[in-house]
């Protein structure tokens, strides 16, 4: 209580006792009791009011003991019940949680943890994944500048999540109470599997395979990929003590469309403890993406070779030189590039108009522009007899798709007539022209949509010295031709915008997180966030069908279908108010990673311990771990003084006695006649 405080009431003291005295006791002829008890009941109800209105704050310092936290961890994966530790968990844990002489030193809190972290979790052994990483996250937000140790009952087996053992920070100590059998057993298994999830179709694709091997003594096995009925590879591999590990490589090959299911399996005669570790399921979606070009010509120009290279970098397409005099039928090809068209074109250009291919103009000094402004209208020229050499200018702003700047403004000069070009539909510029240092005001490479209708226009020939020069400064073709191969890659895809563009993968691992995302817009392709996106999913083998909505988040709308049970599914997202929807099929793969293991991982969880100034204990040195934290000098419950502030106006009783005071002096006064 501050001195000024202690002023105010005493001048609250002085003022309620001389106007208590100045009613009752100044002018008062007979100073009776019932005057003097009036004049104490005017004193305490004036002081009250007076005490309520500087209303102080009073001060109160209390001690308190505060104990070490404990935090008491059992991974609740499903890796525990697999090496049968999940009663020995849970006997353990509630050992530890509940010894008297822990409870008195530490605050033991308990929790659990899977692919979560969480409080007050009943132990089931059901977790997909173990991510012992995020155990570290969690702990470093709950007790923040703190010295304490923490137990973790656990196999260290984790599947998810960053290196455990360097996460904890250093004000925590680690012991690890390892669960599982330290036995080694003879155990061959597909330790990891790496392969893209899509390959083109007619190509080959690479998968690679990691093998290891526990045991003493030498082993044969064979390892094979088998696809339905059929196995598609085999080979033979050996192990031995000096030999754990082997790595196979293999190509497949992608000879179908759609998702490709296959089998890895590694099998010997020795008897394992673990079979289903011997096996592994992945899938691959096969993608047929080739694309048949037309470069048309009725000139031979280096140019054309050097399209021609540059285009078939990429394996997925053929490129055909071909005279358009020659050409009878478009039906063969994706995509037309017309190199500088003439009257020769006119029998091409009109079958065109029936079938709507996508195509690239290139236009030089050889090109008849009064034919190309009466065959299409997104550009339209006025061009003159005089030759000009065009250099480009990187548009940044370009949008219609990803692409750096590959150094277009250092390439060498394309030519063109001199004249003026103008863009009347829907054109994106990538590359503006330039004359020396001076804009021309003219595109130099546009590209233009139309409905499914696209087309591209390169305005200049010699574009082969793009090539040469590229190579020049990268010692490789790669930067050039990546630039034509998405300029085809634009051509060759003519999809058009949907309303409804739902994100989803052809398979998922079971026990992975299966997410399906969404976008829904409007009619003026604007993102609507009042959509009503629902999903009916389907088992294909089962015909169980099940319905769920999705979740607004930033952008777009998700789906969690965690828990699906191996197989094939289909499945229709559908916006509820205008009916749109989308199908779709994915599958879930059989693998469950958490029944891969036989043993603990002892030599993780010991280097975690040694990190942490810990030390690793068993289930039968329980006894010495609780033994150890209750000894460990170095945690003591620390007394902590706790101030509390409170204002007098809070205190109920003050009303009380004003209250009670104005009553009885009223009924005294009233009882006597004094009113």
């Amino acid at each position: 209580m501050t001195t000024s405080t202690i002023v105010l009431l005493i001048l609250a003291i002085s003022v309620a006792f001389g106007l208590a005295f100045y009613q009752y006791l100044y002018k008062a002829g007979n100073r009776s009791k019932i005057h003097l008890f009036l004049a104490f009941l005017r004193f305490l109800t004036l002081l009250a009011i007076f005490i309520l209105l500087i209303n102080p704050v009073i001060s109160r310092k209390t001690y308190q003991d505060v104990k070490t936290p404990l935090p008491v961890i059992v991974d609740n994966s499903q890796s525990i019940q697999e090496l049968k530790q999940g009663d020995l968990a849970k006997s353990l844990s509630e050992k530890i949680a509940e010894n008297s002489a822990l409870k008195g030193k530490y605050d033991v809190q308990r929790y659990t943890f899977d692919a979560d972290f969480s409080a007050g979790k009943q132990l089931d052994f059901k977790g997909k994944q173990t991510h012992i990483d995020l155990v570290a996250q969690n702990l470093k937000q709950f007790y923040r500048n703190q010295n304490y140790p923490v137990v973790v009952l656990t196999d260290g087996n984790q599947t998810i999540g960053n290196d455990y053992v360097y996460s904890f920070q250093q004000n925590t100590t680690v012991f690890p109470l390892v669960l599982g059998d330290t036995t080694t057993f003879l155990d061959l298994k597909i330790n990891q599997l790496n392969v893209n999830k899509y390959a083109f179709l007619k190509n080959k694709f690479p998968v690679e395979v990691f093998l290891q091997y526990s045991g003493t003594k030498n082993v044969n096995a064979v390892f094979s990929i088998q696809q339905g009925n059929g196995t598609v590879y085999k080979q033979n591999v050996t192990f031995g003590p000096s030999k754990k590990a082997q790595v196979v490589s293999v190509l497949l090959t992608a000879d179908k469309v759609g998702v490709q299911t296959y089998k890895a399996v590694i099998t010997s005669a020795e008897n394992e403890k673990n079979k289903y570790n011997n096996t592994k399921n992945f899938a691959v979606e096969v993608i047929d993406q080739r694309s048949e070009i037309a470069l048309v010509s009725s000139l031979n120009h280096p140019d054309l070779g050097a399209l021609k290279r540059a285009i078939e970098s990429n394996q997925q397409r053929k490129v055909t030189i071909v005279n358009p005099n020659e050409i009878n039928s478009l039906n063969d090809y994706n995509v037309l590039v017309l190199y500088q068209p003439d009257t020769d074109f006119k029998k091409l250009l009109e079958l065109n108009k029936n079938l709507q291919l996508n195509t690239w103009t290139i236009t030089g000094l050889q090109t008849d522009f009064n034919l190309l402004n009466q065959s299409q209208s997104a550009v339209q020229f006025r061009m003159g007899s005089q030759k000009e050499d065009f250099s480009a200018d990187f548009n940044p702003q370009f949008n219609a798709f990803a692409l750096d700047n590959i150094g277009f403004e250092q390439m060498p000069p394309l030519q063109n007539p001199f004249g003026t070009i103008t863009l009347t539909g829907n054109a994106n510029v990538l590359l503006q022209s330039r004359i020396r240092n001076i804009v021309s005001g003219n595109p130099l490479l546009v590209f233009t949509e139309n409905g499914a209708k696209r087309n591209a226009y390169l305005f200049g020939e010699n574009i082969w010295k793009w090539r040469v020069e590229s190579h020049l400064k990268t010692k490789s073709f790669e930067q050039f031709d990546i630039f034509i191969d998405k300029t085809i890659q634009f051509l060759a895809s003519n999809a058009l915008k949907k309303s409804l563009v739902v994100q989803h993968e052809s398979f998922y691992n079971s026990g992975e997180t299966i997410e399906i995302t969404a976008q829904y817009f409007n009619k003026n392709y604007e993102f609507d966030e009042n959509a009503r996106l629902t999903i009916q999913l389907k088992n294909k083998k089962t015909n169980a069908v099940k319905n769920y909505d999705f979740l607004k988040g930033n952008g777009e709308y998700k789906v969690n279908l965690d828990g699906l049970e191996a197989g094939q599914y289909g499945f229709v997202v559908k916006e509820n108010q205008s009916k749109t929807s989308y199908s779709g099929n994915f599958e879930v793969l059989d693998f469950e990673i958490e029944k891969q293991f036989v043993n603990p991982d002892v030599a993780r969880l010991t280097q975690l311990a040694a990190n942490t100034n810990g030390k690793t204990y068993y289930p039968n040195q329980v006894d010495a771990l609780i033994k150890a934290l209750s000894e460990n000098p170095n945690y003591v419950p620390v007394q902590k003084a706790v101030i509390t502030q409170s204002p007098l106006i809070d205190w109920k009783g003050l009303l009380i006695i004003l209250i009670v005071s104005l009553a009885v002096e009223w009924f005294v006064r009233k009882y006597n006649g004094l009113l």
